[in-house]
């Protein structure tokens, strides 16, 4: 947790200790992949550079398959998730050729389980709604 101006210095001389080892590695950080992401109630936000130039800050970011936002809401992670089974679902009938229920079956499941599967710890739902949406997919990948 930074909340103080020591803290932010401590982050700040790790990030320019970053600089100088990439420097001697011959590296380069990718602009458009740098950002900050705050997290917490009351964060002061506090402004960040590597190297000469700032950090831009992000309402949400996306690794790994998982999509944390500010408040750690995982709403939109769950909608995503489901757009991506659903499409998924969707196109598995019209792509394979038998309709045989031993051929679809392992398909539906290994295909729209993985998903879930990725990072499930992290992401688990936390709302009602959230868990009704997922069950639904996973109902309709039964079917």
């Amino acid at each position: 947790m930074v909340d103080t101006l020591e803290g932010r210095g401590v982050i700040q001389r790790d990030l320019d200790r970053l600089v100088r080892w990439a420097c001697a590695n011959l590296m380069r950080f990718n602009k458009a992949k740098r950002k900050v992401l705050h997290t917490g109630r009351g964060n002061p936000k506090h402004k960040h550079r590597l190297g000469k130039e700032r950090t831009e800050s992000s309402p949400e970011e996306k690794d790994l398959w998982v999509l944390a936002d500010e408040k750690l809401n995982m709403t939109r992670q769950c909608a995503l998730t489901v757009q991506m089974a659903n499409h998924t679902l969707g196109c598995i009938p019209s792509n394979v050729a038998s309709k045989a229920r031993e051929g679809i079956l392992p398909l539906c499941s290994a295909l729209v389980k993985l998903p879930w599967k990725s990072c499930v710890q992290l992401w688990s739902p936390q709302h009602r709604r959230d868990m009704d949406l997922l069950e639904r997919v996973q109902r309709r990948s039964q079917k």
